[in-house]
């Protein structure tokens, strides 16, 4: 690693701080808590506790999560226990409002969603430990300044990714559109949208013709219109989080509104699924690393720089699916697999990335669009 610290270094410095991508043309190819990061403990523990999301980590052996404990002598707790990000944050807000623990190290959370704002004006979460973070200066400069946390004070981003259709090629050569996906009868009854409001809203807002970056009281309203539509007609069968993976590789879904990076491991057990991006355009998105209350921020933060030097960043790309934030990552990637580079799911290009959005992060605060989304939902 570069620098690379022994056990014995961080135990002092701890001290002393107190599937297959399938467009068209691709079918065929592969105010924050205020206490400066010490409410957690001053000195690097032997344990880090980190929950994330389901099929979203490195697991070809050794993992990166087996060379870190190699490293820094510190065992890794990884918890798959993140579905969506309003389930997750609930789960945990009793603890997080009383300003106690919640037994983990690191939880991670969507930047299209209302949480990471919330999560710092709260107080909820602490100060990364930069000086043990001396990687962050690999951090890719997209990703340098988010208005949630212009400094980069609290969060590192841990994978980008994109949203669209996946679907089952036993039951459909192809789905290429919001409008075959909402209306197709092959899909009937056999179709899953996200629970994330700018996911499922915001595919919709551009089947509509509607921009999703600056959403209006109509134009949300024409999107729920069009979704409630498909679930009255039986055409959309559920709402999920990410347990919309289980179902989709057992064959049980005919397509899905997928984030990018799922297919490519569900291909395993399914290799008949396949993803792209609708013809009117997908949605982009960044999950953020954060250290919760009672979280010790010197072992996050030496995971943190650990997960951003480029060799091990490119490991769980590679091994992931998903869009890395460190700088350096296309070159490792394409030392541990020759055609990983060129892969448009782990390093889109221009074009790919010029049919993508972001959601309208105003819009994510706004209640009375929340509590409709609530109601179709049926929650």
């Amino acid at each position: 690693m570069n620098p690379r610290m022994t056990r014995d270094e961080l135990l002092r410095r701890g001290a002393a701080a107190g599937t297959l991508l399938a467009f068209p043309s691709l079918l065929a190819a592969c105010g924050g808590g205020g206490n400066g990061g010490e409410a957690g403990g001053g000195e690097v523990k032997d344990v880090l506790n980190f929950a994330n999301w389901d099929l979203y980590i490195d697991t070809e052996k050794p993992t990166t999560l087996d060379k870190f404990t190699e490293q820094t002598g510190i065992k890794v707790n990884y918890y798959v226990e993140i579905d969506d990000n309003d389930t997750y944050f609930a789960k945990q807000q009793g603890l997080l409002s009383q300003g106690q623990g919640i037994g983990r190290d690191i939880f991670v959370f969507t930047d299209n969603s209302r949480f990471p704002g919330l999560l710092v004006d709260e107080g909820y979460v602490q100060k990364l430990d930069k000086d043990l973070i001396p990687n962050i200066s690999h951090l890719v400069d997209a990703q340098a300044s988010p208005s949630f946390d212009p400094n980069r004070d609290y969060s590192l981003p841990w994978f980008s990714g994109m949203t669209g259709i996946a679907w089952n090629t036993k039951v459909v050569d192809e789905v290429t559109s919001m409008d075959q996906f909402f209306n197709d009868p092959k899909l009937k009854n056999k179709a899953t949208m996200l629970t994330e409001l700018a996911d499922s809203v915001g595919l919709t807002m551009l089947a509509n013709g509607d921009d999703p970056s600056q959403v209006t009281d109509e134009t949300f309203d024409r999107a729920l219109e069009t979704i409630k539509g498909a679930v009255d007609s039986g055409q959309i069968q559920d709402f999920l989080g990410q347990a919309y993976q289980a179902p989709l590789a057992r064959g049980e879904l005919a397509a899905a509104i997928a984030w990018s990076g799922d297919v490519i491991q569900l291909l395993s057990d399914n290799p008949h699924l396949r993803w792209g991006i609708p013809d009117s355009g997908g949605m982009i998105w960044t999950d953020n690393m954060f250290i919760p209350t009672g979280g010790s921020v010197p072992t996050a933060s030496t995971y943190m720089n650990f997960v951003y030097e480029p060799v091990i960043a490119a490991q769980l790309a590679v091994g992931a699916g998903y869009i890395s934030s460190v700088k350096g990552v296309s070159e490792e990637a394409a030392k541990l697999d020759r055609d990983a580079a060129s892969n448009p799911l782990l390093f889109p290009d221009e074009e790919t990335l010029s049919q993508t959005h972001q959601y309208d992060s105003a819009a994510l605060n706004n209640g009375e669009q929340i509590k409709a989304w609530q109601e179709v939902l049926g929650q």
